[in-house]
């Protein structure tokens, strides 16, 4: 048992930190979720020159148990590629172990005055706060990057602590979240060791951290009650069709498909609306290169006389892209080719050269995609608004969203198919992740899918509709509403700078090892 228990603590606090994400949502376990890790990193027996590796692998097996329960629902479409997948995701909560247990632990933890003192205490908390920042950042980015379900996600429904998206991106909550695990340890240290003595030491570096969730949490209650001047309401009609995916490409369903998509839309008609939309990929042909879609399409924009937004696959100079088209009443038409495009759903990396890849997907995945190059904001002709379709797993990544925002996107607009992963947790964790980019740009987002989530949620990240029945969200139907949108908005820290927050929060992570290995290096001291 000697032996044992660190391994113990980091499984339990990898099934933790899946705890706080849904479909169990229990958020508050972020702040604290982590400290059985890091009792484990800096309390377990030393190991002499194994050391390095036993941190990297308590980690690892956070990160398995983390990855396993949160992406559970990938195993709708395979359950080889669910198992493999946490494997490489595993990697970087390990890479934060070894990074956390080495570089953040009071050198020698037989002194009781290496843990006493706030001030270093509070510099070491920052410097693992900042490693995983930036590691989570870097998931994000290496490799096309999967950015899913970072650690400030899982409090998606706290509007105000949020708000600080806009500033320091997902990486600032994140930062704070865990600056909050490493003093909870730290403190429950320090205070053991100061039982018994007459006088208590003051505990600034604690004070200090719930002071800056205080700040952060004061910062989004000010934003969230800041006057927005220059806003107008957009009508719109979000079709969701409810399309089981085993139907969706069946050419024995393409008839029912028309239909159901036809009858919803002359449903919403009635409600005048500005823009009707239909999710990703709605029509079972290609809308541009299919007399008969294109005729549906048209029938749809005489009857609501609005602009009409629809996602659909398209072939286009030799490539086969998945596409947004936004029809107007002039018969024009204005198209976005998605750029992200997501591995293993959309297109088999290395599907040629390294065919074990296009082995574990088999069928689900018999071509790919080709991606889009560059942003494309459309611009409603009834209404003067300038729209930013996202497609799919599009909505989760902050650093596109912002681009289009840039490019003076007033409204964010997500066209999804959720249906892959049938009823399982992936579509409020997609939403969940969806709820950041108008915290991060300040924007609105209107997510149609399928089947899964159809919402709309302001530019503060509250989610203000839902398409539901009986409480399921998985329903055939129409959301209608109005959509508050500010007519050229002030574009955030976020939006300008990116995420300026989680580079500098790697190059604070990567100084921390430089000083930590010239220090080692010095006469008389072994380091950790």
């Amino acid at each position: 048992m000697k032996h044992l228990w660190p391994w113990l603590l980091a499984a339990l606090s990898g099934a933790l930190l899946a705890l706080a994400f849904p479909p169990f949502g229990h958020a508050g376990f972020a702040w604290f979720a982590l400290t059985p890790l890091v009792a484990a990193l800096w309390f377990s027996p030393r190991t002499g020159r194994w050391r390095p590796l036993r941190l990297f692998g308590l980690g690892y097996v956070a990160g398995l148990v983390f990855f396993w329960m949160s992406l559970f629902w990938v195993t709708e479409v395979t359950r080889l590629g669910w198992f493999i997948f946490a494997f490489y995701l595993a990697l970087f909560p390990a890479l934060w172990a070894l990074f956390t247990g080495i570089t953040c632990r009071p050198r020698d933890s037989s002194e009781p005055s290496e843990w006493l003192s706030s001030s270093n205490n509070l510099r070491l908390a920052a410097r693992g706060a900042a490693a995983w920042a930036g590691i989570e950042w870097m998931r994000g980015t290496l490799f096309t990057g999967f950015g899913w379900n970072a650690l400030a996600v899982a409090l998606w429904r706290n509007t105000a602590i949020i708000q600080i998206a806009d500033v320091t991106g997902v990486a600032g909550l994140s930062f704070l979240i865990v600056l909050v695990n490493l003093t909870l340890v730290l403190t429950v240290k320090r205070l053991l060791l100061e039982a018994g003595r007459v006088k208590l030491r003051p505990h600034f570096d604690f004070t200090l951290t719930m002071g800056l969730v205080a700040v952060a949490f004061g910062y989004g209650v000010y934003r969230v009650n800041l006057p927005r001047a220059n806003v107008a309401p957009l009508r719109v009609a979000a079709v969701q069709a409810n399309i089981p995916q085993d139907a969706k490409w069946n050419p024995a369903f393409e008839r029912h498909i028309i239909e159901t998509y036809r009858r919803l839309s002359e449903n919403a008609a009635a409600f005048r609306p500005d823009l009707i939309i239909w999710p990703e990929a709605a029509t079972p042909r290609p809308l541009l290169d299919d007399e008969e879609m294109l005729r549906e399409a048209t029938n749809v924009l005489a009857k609501t006389q609005g602009d009409f937004l629809l996602g659909t696959i398209r072939y286009f100079l030799g490539g086969a892209f998945n596409a947004a088209v936004l029809l107007d009443q002039k018969g024009g038409a204005q198209v976005y080719h998605k750029i992200h495009l997501v591995p293993f759903g959309e297109y088999v990396p290395l599907r040629h050269t390294f065919p074990l890849f296009a082995w574990i997907v088999g069928n689900e995945v018999p071509d790919d995609f080709d991606a889009g190059t560059e942003p494309v904001v459309m611009t409603l002709h009834k209404m003067p608004f300038r729209i930013a379709p996202l497609i799919c797993f599009e909505d989760t990544l902050g650093d596109l969203a912002r681009r289009f925002a840039q490019d003076g996107a007033e409204l964010l607009v997500t066209l999804t198919n959720d249906g892959w992963f049938r009823r399982s947790a992936e579509s409020r964790q997609h939403l969940a992740n969806a709820v950041f980019r108008c915290a991060e740009t300040k924007l609105p987002l209107v997510r149609v899918a399928n089947t899964g989530v159809t919402c709309f949620i302001d530019g503060h990240g509250d989610v203000r509709q839902t398409l539901d029945a009986d409480g399921s969200t998985f329903v055939e139907g129409i959301l209608l509403g109005e959509v508050p949108i500010a007519v050229r908005p002030p574009k955030t820290f976020y939006t300008r700078y990116g995420d300026l927050f989680a580079m500098l929060c790697c190059i604070g992570a990567l100084l921390a090892v430089r000083t930590h290995l010239l220090t080692a290096r010095r006469p008389g001291l072994s380091g950790n």
